[in-house]
């Protein structure tokens, strides 16, 4: 495993703990030694990783310049009438 000094670790202020296979835990800690990382940065960082994809899965979408124009067509054509909605917005609510 890899030595982390004082200084990074005082940066950490929250601690995170979860339970794992034995098989998990000697796959991660097999990649994390390859990487020449501890268990924790590794995991870290492979966490880190996969919520930024997740996040940017639903931020972020590529389209090809006919679909694109399609796309702002769509947004720029006035909302279809829908009574229900209509009435459900006009309603009070409960509490008010």
């Amino acid at each position: 495993m890899a030595i982390v000094d004082k200084a990074e670790k005082a940066k950490r202020s929250a601690v995170l703990n979860m339970r794992v296979e034995p098989h998990q835990l000697d796959l991660i800690d097999m990649a994390a030694s390859l990487c020449g990382k501890s268990r924790s940065a590794f995991m870290l960082e492979a966490a880190h990783r996969a919520a930024q994809e997740a996040l940017l899965e639903w931020r972020l979408f590529c389209l090809s310049e006919e679909q694109w124009e399609a796309f702002n067509k769509a947004l720029d054509k006035p909302p279809m009438e829908n009574e229900t909605l209509t009435q459900l917005l006009e309603t009070k609510s409960p509490w008010e």
